[in-house]
C-alpha cells in the first residue's frame, strides 16, 4: 500500500507551498496529507481555512460545493461552511490554525498535532519558513529607519528557531525551507543569520542517528534534481526554471533525514518547459480598464485621458529615432476608438476555457467555475495613466521596461529626486514575451511596478492576474479586503513550483525517478567523504 505523508506547514501564508505538496496524486494516492497549517495573520488564516474545507469536501463528493461555485461567481455571500458539509468544515478547522509561531499556545497546539500525525501517517514532512520581513534588503532597509531599532532584538530574525523546535520534534522525513536570498546576507550580531541557520540544521539530531543530508535543488538538462551545495547561492532555485512565468528566486534547503538518504541520487524529475511567459496566463482573460482615482470615472472619462495621454507622447517623439515609438503612441489613439474596454470587473470565461492541453493553463483552469474571481482593477491618478501608457508601449517596442530617464519630461513626477537613481524603476511593465520580475507584497501598495503590458488597458496587474503569475488556481480565493490579497499572493510559494518540489522530495524519501527518459541524470559524487553533506566545512562565509 503506498505511504502516506503527514504535513507540518508553517509560516503556511495563504498556503501556496502546502497547494503543491497536497494536491500531488501517484497512481491514484495523494501521499501527501496536510495535518496542520499554521499562519498568524487573519485574512491568511481565512484563505487557509477555505482552501482545506475545499479541498476535504471534493475528496468526499468529487467535486467543488455548489454553494463554493456561487460564492466564486459573486453571486451570492459567503455561506456558512459548516453548514454545505459539517465533517468536512470541522477538519478545515483543526487543520487550518490562526496562531502566532514562538508563543507558548502555538508550540502546544502544534505539538499535540505533531503526536496525532506520527499516529495515522506513515511518516511526516516540514514545510515553511520562517518570514521574509527580516531577513529581505526592503525590509532591513525599513528597519534601519526605525528610530531605536536594534535588530539583535527584532524576533523575527530568531523565528526559524520555532522551525528548528519543531522540526527537532518531528523528525520528519524530510523537511522543506524557503525564505527570500536576503536571508544569505543577512546579519545579526555581526554574523550571518544564514550561518546560524545551518549550524541548527547540522547539529541537529547529533548523537542519535537522525541527521538530515542537506540539499539544493538543481536543474541541468530539463531535469531537477537534490544535489550537494557547495556554497550558500547554490540554495537558490530560480522559478522560470519550472515553468513558473515569473522571475522568483528564493532559498530552498531540502533536509532528507540521514536513513532516507540512499534514495537522493534517483529522486530526479523532469521539470515543466518550455519557459513560460506573462501573455501565456493572462492572454485569455478578459480586457478591463482601469479607474480614475480621482475625479469623474466613467468608461468616456478614462478613454478620453488615454487618448490625451497618447497624443501628447506621439508628439513629444519626434526624429526618425523615435518613429517606432511615436507610432505605436498614434495607434493606440485610432484603436481607442473601437478597442477601448469599458469595464473593470468584466470576468466572463473564454470558450475555450478548461479545454486546453498545455500543461499550466491546465493547472490554473477549473472547468466548474463560471468565471474569473478577483479580477477587477484598481484606480490610478489621471498624471499615472499617462505613465502607464508610455511604460507599456516602450516595453513593446524596445522590447525592456523603461527607467526613470527614459521618460519624457512632461511625465515626470513632481520629485526631486526623479532622476536621482532612486526611482530608476519606479515604473515597470511586465512584458508580455517575458516572464514577470518577481509579484511580491509591495503590489498591495500600488501598481506601479506591476504594469499590465497591453496599453489599451493602461493600468496594473489585477489580484487574479498576479495570482496566476504566481501559479494559483482560479478556484483559489483569497480572503479579507483587496489590499490583504495582494499581500497574500506577492507573500506566497508558486504552487505549481511547489508541487514540482513536493515531487523531487517523494521521489528521494520513496526511492522513485520521475525523470522522462527513465534514466537517472548526473547525480554529485556520493562517495564515502561526501555522503554527509550537512558539515559546515562544506560553505564558505568568509
Amino acid at each position: 500500500m503506498p505511504s502516506t505523508f503527514g504535513i507540518v506547514d508553517l509560516f503556511a501564508g495563504p498556503g501556496g507551498l502546502g497547494e503543491g505538496f497536497a494536491s500531488l496524486v501517484e497512481d491514484g494516492h495523494a501521499p501527501f496529507r496536510i495535518g496542520i497549517s499554521v499562519e498568524k495573520e487573519a485574512s491568511a488564516h481565512r484563505t487557509l481555512m477555505l482552501r482545506a474545507f475545499l479541498r476535504e469536501y471534493r475528496s468526499r463528493h468529487g467535486s467543488l460545493p455548489k454553494q463554493f461555485i456561487e460564492f466564486h461567481a459573486g453571486e451570492t455571500a459567503e455561506p456558512d461552511w459548516s453548514e454545505v458539509d459539517a465533517s468536512a468544515w470541522r477538519l478545515a478547522v483543526k487543520e487550518a490554525r490562526g496562531l502566532e509561531l514562538g508563543t507558548e499556545a502555538a508550540a502546544t497546539a502544534i505539538d499535540a498535532a505533531i503526536e496525532k500525525l506520527k499516529s495515522g501517517c506513515d511518516d511526516t514532512i516540514l514545510i515553511g519558513g520562517p518570514p521574509c520581513q527580516a531577513y529581505s534588503l526592503v525590509g532591513r532597509a525599513r528597519s534601519r529607519g526605525k528610530v531605536g531599532y536594534v535588530p539583535e532584538e527584532d524576533e523575527r530574525h530568531y523565528l526559524f528557531r520555532e522551525y528548528i523546535r519543531v522540526l527537532d520534534r518531528l523528525r520528519p522525513a524530510a523537511f522543506v525551507m524557503e525564505n527570500v536570498k536576503g536571508m544569505l546576507s543577512s546579519t545579526v550580531e555581526s554574523r550571518l543569520v544564514f550561518e546560524m541557520l545551518m549550524e541548527d540544521l547540522t547539529s541537529l539530531g547529533s548523537g542519535h542517528g537522525q541527521q538530515y543530508e542537506l540539499r539544493a535543488i538543481r536543474v541541468e538538462d530539463g531535469k531537477a534534481s537534490l544535489q550537494e551545495a557547495l556554497r550558500p547561492s547554490d540554495f537558490v532555485v530560480r522559478a522560470e526554471e519550472f515553468g513558473v512565468p515569473q522571475r522568483r528566486h528564493r532559498v530552498i534547503i531540502v533536509g532528507i533525514r540521514a536513513d532516507l538518504s540512499g534514495n537522493t541520487a534517483g529522486a530526479a524529475i523532469a521539470v515543466s518547459g518550455p519557459a513560460r511567459s506573462v501573455s501565456d496566463v493572462i492572454d485569455s482573460m478578459p480586457p478591463l480598464r482601469s479607474g480614475i482615482s480621482r475625479g469623474a470615472d466613467s468608461a468616456e472619462d478614462w478613454r478620453r485621458e488615454v487618448v490625451d495621454a497618447a497624443k501628447l507622447l506621439a508628439r513629444i517623439h519626434p526624429g526618425r529615432d523615435n518613429q517606432p515609438l511615436r507610432e505605436a503612441f498614434s495607434s493606440v489613439v485610432r484603436r481607442m476608438a473601437t478597442e477601448a474596454p469599458g469595464s473593470r470587473t468584466h470576468t466572463r470565461l473564454p470558450e475555450s476555457y478548461g479545454n486546453s492541453n498545455d500543461e499550466l493553463l491546465r493547472w490554473l483552469e477549473r472547468p466548474e467555475l463560471r468565471v474569473f474571481a478577483q479580477h477587477e482593477t484598481r484606480g490610478h491618478m489621471a498624471s499615472d495613466l499617462g505613465r502607464y501608457l508610455f511604460a507599456s508601449l516602450f516595453g513593446a517596442v524596445r522590447g525592456y521596461s523603461p527607467k526613470a530617464a527614459d521618460f519624457p519630461l512632461a511625465l515626470s513626477p513632481d520629485h526631486r529626486n526623479w532622476h536621482s537613481g532612486v526611482f530608476n524603476d519606479r515604473f515597470r511593465v511586465q512584458l508580455a514575451d517575458e516572464a514577470s520580475t518577481t509579484v511580491t507584497s509591495h503590489i498591495s501598495k500600488d501598481g506601479h511596478y506591476f504594469i499590465h503590458p497591453d496599453p489599451l488597458q493602461c493600468r496594473s496587474l489585477t489580484v487574479r492576474e498576479a495570482a496566476r503569475l504566481q501559479t494559483f488556481p482560479d478556484d483559489y480565493l483569497f480572503m479579507g479586503n483587496r489590499t490583504q490579497q495582494y499581500v497574500q499572493v506577492g507573500n506566497a510559494v508558486p504552487p505549481f513550483l511547489a508541487r514540482q518540489i513536493a515531487q523531487i522530495v517523494l521521489n528521494a524519501i520513496v526511492g522513485l525517478n520521475s525523470a522522462s527518459d527513465g534514466n537517472d541524470p548526473q547525480q554529485p559524487d556520493m562517495s564515502s567523504a561526501d555522503a554527509h553533506p550537512t558539515q559546515n566545512s562544506l560553505f564558505d562565509f568568509s
